[in-house]
C-alpha cells in the first residue's frame, strides 16, 4: 500500500502552521505542537564501476566509469531515480555511489536524472547534500591480505576498492544539512577501540596482521558519518555508514570481525558513557549527547540468519535500548523470491539477506509505518527489481516517522 500521499499532505500541513507560529499568531496548543511527518530511505544504488566495466577494465578505468555511465544516459541510473521518485524519501542514504566530483557524479544525478520524470513520475528536488571522501580504494602501505605483496589497491587499500572513492556514500535531503556539524571517522583506527576483535592467525595466538599496519589500521571500510538535519525545530542527527561485507577473507575472519566492530561503533556513539574513546577527524572526542534524534540507515551487511557474520553483530543494533527497531520492513517481492525462507519477507538483498536498515532513536521519533521497494510479479514496476542490471543487487528500504 502506498502511504506516500498522506504523509506529504501532513509535511505540507505543518509548514504554514510553522510558520504562523513564528510570527505570534495565537493557535490552539495542539496545533502548535503537531509532529513533523517524513520519510527516511537506505538504498544502494550499485552505482560503481564494477556496473558498468569488465572487470580486468575496473583497475586502470573504473574512476572515471560512474561519471561516463551517467553522461550516457545509462539505463540502470534510469531505473534507480524512477524508484527515488516512486518512493520520494525526504532523506536518503545512498551506498555504493562513487566519490568523484560532484560536477561529474551526484550533482549529473541530481540535475539529469532526479530532476527529470522517470517513466511518468514526478521529478524530485534535494537541494542539501553531503558526500565525503571513503576508505575504499584508498592506498595503504602494507599487505593487509597476507599474501606477500603490498599493492595499495584491492584488498591492501584501507577498504577494498580498485580506486579512491569506489563504493562511495551520499546523503541526499529536502531540509538543510548542517555541514559545519558534520562529523566523519573515517581515519579513526581499529586499534583505538577497547576490545577491538583483531582477527588472529589460524590455530595461533599470532596477529593476523604486522603490528606497523595494526597501529595504522582504519575501522571504517568506506567510512562513518555523523550527519545533523534540521527539520523545521528538530534536529536529526543521520549515522550513515556502510561496513565491510563479512566475506572475501580466510580463516582468520578479517573482515567478518570488522563488520563486527564497524557496527558496534555506532552502538558505542550512541551512549555517552561507552563513546568517550571515539574521536572524529577534526580530532572532536565522544559521542552522541543523551536523547539525542538519530536515524541510523545504510548497507550494514549483516542478518540475523547470517551465518558469514560473527555471531550478535545486528543484535548490538536491533537490540539496543536506544533504537526502535520494533517495525521490520517487508514486501511481498522479498517473499515471491525466497517462499522456502522464513525471514525472506524481510530481505532487502537479491541475494537473499536482510542486509539494508534504516533505524530510528527511541527518544523524540514515533515510527509510524515502514517497507522494501521490492514489488511482487504481479505489481506495478517490477521490471525495476527483476534482475541485478535492471537497478541494483539491493532494495530501498524506507521508514516513514513522526518528530514528536
Amino acid at each position: 500500500m502506498d502511504v506516500l500521499e498522506p504523509m506529504k499532505f501532513c509535511t505540507a500541513l505543518v509548514a504554514p502552521l510553522f510558520a504562523l507560529v513564528l510570527v505570534g499568531c495565537d493557535m490552539p496548543q495542539e496545533q502548535k505542537e503537531a509532529p513533523v511527518s517524513l520519510r527516511v530511505a537506505s538504498f544502494n544504488v550499485s552505482m560503481d564501476a564494477s556496473n558498468y566495466l569488465a572487470n580486468d577494465a575496473i583497475p586502470t578505468h573504473g574512476s572515471q566509469a560512474l561519471a561516463n555511465a551517467l553522461a550516457a544516459q545509462h539505463p540502470q541510473i534510469r531505473a534507480v531515480a524512477e524508484i527515488i521518485q516512486h518512493t520520494r524519501p525526504d532523506i536518503l542514504v545512498l551506498n555504493e555511489f562513487d566519490y568523484i566530483d560532484a560536477k561529474q557524479g551526484i550533482d549529473v544525478f541530481r540535475r539529469d536524472y532526479l530532476l527529470v520524470s522517470q517513466n511518468g513520475e514526478a521529478a524530485i528536488d534535494y537541494p542539501y547534500v553531503f558526500m565525503a571522501p571513503v576508505n575504499t580504494g584508498e592506498p595503504s602501505p602494507f599487505d593487509l591480505t597476507g599474501d606477500g605483496l603490498a599493492t595499495g589497491a584491492g584488498g591492501d587499500a584501507w577498504g577494498f576498492g580498485w580506486y579512491p572513492g569506489q563504493y562511495g556514500m551520499v546523503v541526499l535531503s529536502r531540509y538543510p544539512i548542517d555541514v559545519e556539524a558534520v562529523r566523519t571517522f573515517q581515519r579513526f583506527k581499529w586499534k583505538d577501540m577497547p576490545g577491538a576483535l583483531a582477527p588472529m592467525k589460524p590455530g595461533t595466538n599470532e596477529p593476523f596482521y604486522r603490528d606497523d599496519a595494526w597501529q595504522e589500521f582504519r575501522l571504517s571500510s568506506k567510512s562513518h558519518w555523523d550527519v545533523p538535519v534540521q527539520i523545521q525545530e528538530h534536529r536529526v542527527h543521520i549515522l550513515v555508514s556502510h561496513p565491510t561485507p563479512p566475506v572475501f577473507d580466510g580463516e582468520e575472519n578479517r573482515n567478518g570481525r570488522r563488520n563486527h566492530d564497524e557496527i558496534r561503533f555506532w552502538a558505542d556513539y550512541l551512549q555517552p558513557a561507552l563513546s568517550n574513546y571515539i574521536y572524529d577527524d577534526k580530532g572532536t572526542r565522544g559521542g552522541l549527547e543523551a536523547n539525542t534524534m538519530f536515524v541510523l540507515a545504510g548497507d550494514l551487511n549483516a542478518s540475523i540468519e547470517s551465518q558469514d557474520n560473527v555471531p550478535g553483530a545486528i543484535d548490538q543494533l536491533l537490540k539496543h535500548p536506544l533504537i526502535n527497531a520494533d517495525m521490520t520492513p517487508v514486501s511481498r517481492g522479498g517473499a515471491q523470491h525466497s517462499p522456502d525462507n522464513l525471514f525472506a519477507e524481510t530481505h532487502t538483498a537479491s541475494w537473499r539477506k536482510r542486509a539494508d536498515y534504516v533505524l530510528p532513536s527511541r527518544a523524540g521519533i514515533t515510527l509510524v509505518n515502514s517497507g522494501v521497494f521490492w514489488p511482487a510479479a504481479d505489481e506495478p514496476k517490477a521490471e525495476l527489481v527483476s534482475q541485478r542490471t535492471a537497478s541494483s543487487d539491493h532494495r530501498l528500504v524506507w521508514i516513514d516517522i513522526k518528530l514528536k
